[in-house]
């Protein structure tokens, strides 16, 4: 910062965006469908930052792109609620970032108080109120005028601009819905969706053919730089030699599951670990797409990321992205984690999967562990003398995986084969940490599908 931008900062509220700073949209990815091209970009924390002038990121918001060409013959209209149910309006999200003249003075320190002190409310502070109130007009205008409004879509039309949802890293699932705002009769003819009470009974019944409500829905999962993701450092596409892949039918698939090892390991492969209860096909980006948004990915463990789970164990807070222990399948820790949280770190669903050498009909098959984490408590076989407390009834950390992905709309077809050994509550098995834990013996296994789409066949347990 130079000199003269140091004293303008005492006594001004510098706001300096730059909504030039587009170069972001070099990641956009583009769908089309019915005659309408929709194209997404998100930029990461700093590229908003510098685009709004204010971190966006900071404040929990996240700025998507959009831009919709509508060449149909019908207007549309977002819906808002689909691409983030708490979406903020421009105002609202400019609001959460406007500046407050006393965080202002307090980030200058005793310096600051002295200057305040020094000048009274004569000088300083009528100057601050007064850029402050400036620089949050400017901000409004700025947000407003870069938004995606509410309005409608007029056939031939272009509209852009930008949503403000809820703030996530890695990738960012964006659903874009576009409604019709009409409706078509049967000779092919448009009307506004608001009909007259006057009209006659006859004429009603001549509306029969209707634009779907959601006359455009597409899915984009969208990269976000921002974490350093475990699985971005295993090379998913090589990791099994073509010549071992091996492709089963339904049938020689659950013989092949009921072959593999039915729990985790250490890396020594000397202990019996948590049960491998999960067993998922699809290709890595519909697994992704079927989780993200719902799940968070996790980061590798390094320094940086060790001090921001202490940190959120000491506070009580979350870190969404936080990594997770290895465990061990197939001579490896796992090839992807997710997890969900809640308020604390203490308490989360841990997802590992593993890609094995299977497949069905051409699409991966994968194998993994999930158990859901209820606390934490003091173990001998951890270097740091605390461990996570897992809920005992693994199972239904399995069930709750297939809830949660047929309320994504994303399973094919679902059903459980027996490949475990089953233990009860009074007689439950032990993991590394020496946790109890009881299951049905079962696996479920989960197609995916990579549209939104009803199961097929859903066998329940």
């Amino acid at each position: 910062m130079t000199a003269r931008n140091w004293i303008r900062r005492i006594f001004f509220i510098l706001y300096d965006p730059d909504p030039s700073q587009m170069g972001f949209l070099v990641r956009s990815q583009t769908q089309t469908a019915s005659n309408v091209d929709v194209t997404v970009a998100v930029p990461d924390s700093k590229e908003s930052e510098r685009l709004f002038g204010v971190s966006l990121a900071r404040r929990g918001l996240q700025p998507i792109h959009l831009k919709v060409v509508n060449r149909s013959n019908v207007s549309l209209r977002l819906h808002f609620r689909s691409l983030d149910p708490h979406y903020f309006p421009p105002l609202e999200a400019a609001a959460r970032c406007h500046f407050s003249i006393l965080k202002r003075l307090y980030a200058f320190g005793v310096f600051g108080w002295f200057l305040l002190t020094l000048f009274s409310f004569l000088f300083l502070a009528p100057l601050k109120l007064l850029s402050v109130h400036w620089a949050n007009k400017k901000m409004d205008a700025l947000f407003q005028s870069l938004a995606f409004h509410r309005r409608p879509i007029a056939a031939g039309d272009i509209a852009e601009g930008f949503v403000f949802a809820a703030f996530d890293a890695g990738t960012k699932m964006v659903r874009v819905r576009l409604m019709a705002t009409e409706i078509r009769s049967s000779t092919d003819q448009y009307s506004n969706v608001t009909t007259s009470p006057e009209k006659s009974e006859g004429a009603e019944r001549s509306l029969t053919e209707l634009v779907p409500d959601s006359f455009v829905d597409l899915t984009f999962a969208v990269t976000v730089p921002g974490i350093n993701a475990d699985y971005l450092h295993r090379k998913l596409d090589t990791l099994i030699p073509k010549e071992a892949l091996k492709e089963c039918d339904v049938r020689e698939l659950v013989n092949q599951l009921s072959q593999v090892a039915t729990v985790t390991s250490n890396h020594s492969n000397r202990g019996a670990g948590d049960p491998v209860n999960l067993v998922v096909i699809g290709g890595f980006e519909t697994l992704l797409n079927a989780f993200t948004g719902r799940w968070d990915e996790t980061e590798v463990i390094s320094l940086a990321t060790c001090w921001k789970t202490a940190r959120a164990f000491m506070l009580g807070s979350e870190y969404r992205y936080s990594p997770v222990s290895s465990l061990y399948l197939f001579g490896r820790s796992q090839d992807i984690a997710l997890q969900q949280i809640r308020e604390s770190i203490s308490e989360r669903l841990h997802l590992r999967l593993w890609l094995t050498h299977l497949t069905n009909k051409d699409q991966p098959v994968w194998i993994g562990q999930v158990s859901r984490d209820i606390g934490v408590r003091f173990t001998t076989s951890a270097w740091n003398l605390t461990t996570h407390r897992i809920d005992p009834d693994v199972d239904e950390s399995r069930d709750y995986v297939l809830e949660d992905l047929l309320d994504a709309e994303r399973v094919g077809a679902a059903g459980y084969v027996d490949t475990l050994t089953a233990s009860t509550p009074s007689s439950p098995r032990r993991n590394l940490t020496g946790d109890p834990y009881y299951t049905d013996g079962k696996r479920v296994v989960i197609l995916l599908s990579p549209n939104r789409t009803v199961p097929r066949f859903l066998a329940w347990s």
